[in-house]
């Protein structure tokens, strides 16, 4: 993702001085710049082609199922740009040639955890891509994770997981059970 680091540095050096911290001391004198290259990889979902990630296997694939369970995942809360981590299942029942290798389950999942989120919209962008690059009989997205700004502060509940669902196509009817 572009970043300009120096300009990012800075304001993490600013964050530091405006809570009247010595950014010039010895153990922090390379704090700005961490920070920097950790928010270039948090955001890194940003820049994800989805168009080559999601393109259909070659060969005579039979349309079965494929579900993936506990995908982990770890995005960050666009409110307060505290950590939310959970797992993702992610399941689709292709239409005749739109099978994709497994590992793009996943790696949709990583492209918009990667990014800005709430776990709601998180959950439809999963779900739209996998109607949109697929066009699947069926498919359904769970995720389910604990947010660090519930436990960490305001109400301060620790380990509340959270669940957000969708399910599409034939699936809204009769879903898999690991789905229900």
């Amino acid at each position: 993702m572009p970043m300009d680091e120096s300009r990012a540095a800075q304001a993490i050096r600013l964050l530091l001085e405006s809570f009247d911290v010595d950014a010039d001391a010895p153990e922090l004198r390379d704090t700005p710049a961490r920070v920097a290259a950790f928010w270039q990889e948090r955001l890194a979902g940003y820049t994800m082609d989805l168009d080559h990630e999601l393109r259909a296997l070659p060969g005579d694939l039979a349309p079965v199922p494929v579900i993936l369970e506990r995908i982990p995942f770890v995005s960050t809360c666009e409110h307060h740009l505290a950590p939310f981590e959970g797992f993702a299942t992610v399941g689709y029942l292709p239409s005749e040639g739109c099978t994709v290798g497994l590992s793009k389950l996943a790696r949709l999942v990583q492209a918009y955890a990667a990014r800005l989120q709430v776990q709601e919209r998180m959950t439809r962008q999963i779900f739209d891509a996998l109607h949109d690059y697929l066009q699947p009989q069926a498919w359904g997205v769970k995720l389910v994770a604990e947010h660090t700004c519930m436990a960490h502060r305001g109400i301060r509940t620790p380990h509340v997981p959270v669940t957000t669902q969708l399910l599409g196509g034939a699936w809204k009817a009769e879903a898999p059970e690991v789905f229900r």
